[in-house]
C-alpha cells in the first residue's frame, strides 16, 4: 500500500470499488455440476477453497440472486471440477448458462451428476453445510471421491483468464 492509494470503507456507495478489490485476488477457476429437478446444471466459481482434511471438507459460495442458487444450495451431490487452462470457453460457458452439457464431453455419475472431462482435478462431494452469508450462501462439501488430471490450472485475476506463470 502506498500513500496515494485510494481507501474506501464497504457500503452501497462503493460497491463497484469493493468488487474491484476483491478481484485483486488471483484465484484458480471451477465449474461446479448437480443434478438438478429442471436436469443437469453447471456454474463457474472461483470462491472454492478447501476446508479440512479429515474429514475431507471443501466450501464455495453462491450468490443468493443466481437463478441456479436454490439447485445447488438444495443439492445432494455434486461435483467440482478444477479447470485447465485449456478450459476458459468452459469457464465462461457456465459463468452464464446453466446447461448445454452436449458441447462438452462428460459423463454421468450414480447420482446423475455431470462429470466434465479432462479436467486438472474433481471432488466429488456430498452436501455437508450451507450457510448464509450476506447476499450470498456458503456451501460446505464433504469429499467422497477425488480424480486427478494433467496440466496447468485456470487463473483468474482481475477479470481476465490467464495461466499461473512461476518465476
Amino acid at each position: 500500500m502506498s500513500a496515494n492509494d485510494q481507501i474506501f470503507a464497504p457500503g452501497p456507495d462503493t460497491d463497484v470499488a469493493l468488487r474491484h478489490a476483491f478481484g485483486r485476488f488471483g484465484t484458480g477457476v471451477t465449474v461446479i455440476t448437480t443434478r438438478s429437478e429442471i436436469g443437469p446444471l453447471g456454474f463457474t466459481a472461483n470462491s472454492f477453497s478447501s476446508v479440512s482434511l479429515n474429514p475431507a471438507l471443501v466450501l464455495w459460495s453462491l450468490a443468493n440472486a443466481s437463478r441456479r442458487h436454490d439447485a445447488f444450495a438444495k443439492a445432494a451431490h455434486y461435483s467440482i471440477h478444477v479447470l485447465t487452462d485449456k478450459q476458459a470457453d468452459m469457464a465462461l460457458h457456465f459463468a452464464t448458462k446453466g446447461d448445454g452439457f452436449d458441447v462438452y464431453p462428460h459423463e454421468t455419475d450414480a447420482h446423475g451428476v455431470p462429470l466434465l472431462r479432462d479436467c486438472l482435478a474433481r471432488f466429488d462431494c456430498t452436501h455437508y453445510a450451507a450457510h448464509p452469508a450476506g447476499d450470498h450462501s456458503i456451501i460446505v462439501g464433504r469429499v467422497t471421491q477425488v480424480a486427478l488430471g494433467e496440466g496447468a490450472g485456470l487463473a483468474f485475476d482481475q477479470g481476465l483468464y490467464g495461466r499461473f506463470k512461476a518465476f
